[in-house]
């Protein structure tokens, strides 16, 4: 996947999980304009993503909802050195991804000027 200047985050998901249903039926603001990417994977038998085999994991939390903290988002992402590997944040479970928490992760996209990458692990 090439990214273009203005693609800050890259939301790995399940291929036709919960998460892209919704996403797909009503995309946030973010994902429309294309600073949101959405990377599809195939998931296991058990409807699970595999950790992520690029870029370093800086924080994982157990829903989407954790991501609206601004605060706790930016701090894990500036402390972290993870040198020339893109931060990678964990969703272990989610439903729905919505535009306040995708904003916080932009947020703290644009203060590292990286991309960010967002990996939903399974369905809520």
């Amino acid at each position: 996947m090439t990214l273009e200047a203005s693609e800050s985050v890259i939301v790995e998901l399940a291929r036709d999980g919960e998460v892209d249903r919704n996403l797909r039926a009503d995309p946030p603001p973010s994902v429309v304009a294309g600073r949101v990417v959405l990377d599809h994977f195939a998931a296991d038998a058990d409807g699970r993503l595999e950790a992520p085999e690029g870029g370093e994991v800086v924080l994982s939390v157990l829903s989407p909802e954790s991501l609206r903290d601004r605060q706790q988002v930016e701090d894990a992402l500036l402390q972290a050195d993870t040198g020339d590997e893109p931060p990678v944040i964990i969703v272990e479970a989610a439903e729905y991804l919505r535009e306040d928490e995708l904003g916080s992760v932009l947020n703290a996209a644009d203060l590292l000027q990286r991309v960010i990458i967002l990996r939903i692990i399974a369905d809520a």
